[in-house]
């Protein structure tokens, strides 16, 4: 019965050692980024920031349409009847909106987080 004991403590102090020195470490090819690196690069960088400006000018084009949908239809609206289109509009404006100040969010950041670290 103590050898048991002792061997499930040996295992479980060797697993916690394995544990708490962490995954092994591959080494890494630290070398400064050449100018064709950088220039790919900026050009991935500035890529993105036009697809995400596109992507900006159409939803907020949408978010414009779907606001004038949403007057016009509470416009026609009582104050006994609510129609369940405008709660599924409102509802379509609210994730729309939350999208477009992510990504204005993102793109506000972006200048701030500086170049990617080499690789």
């Amino acid at each position: 019965m103590s050898l048991k004991i002792l061997l499930v403590g040996a295992l479980f102090f060797t697993s916690a050692t394995l544990l708490a020195q962490g995954p092994p470490a591959f080494p890494r090819e630290d070398r400064p980024e050449s100018s064709e690196d950088a220039r790919l690069r900026r050009e991935r960088d500035k890529a993105l920031n036009q697809k995400r400006q596109e992507d900006l000018k159409r939803d907020t084009d949408r978010l414009f349409k779907l606001a004038g949908e949403l007057k016009a239809e509470v416009d026609k609206t009582s104050e006994n009847v609510l129609s369940l289109d405008v709660i599924k509009k409102a509802d379509e404006i609210e994730k729309l909106a939350r999208s477009v100040r992510d990504k204005m969010k993102a793109q506000a950041l972006e200048p701030m987080r500086g170049p990617e670290p080499p690789r």
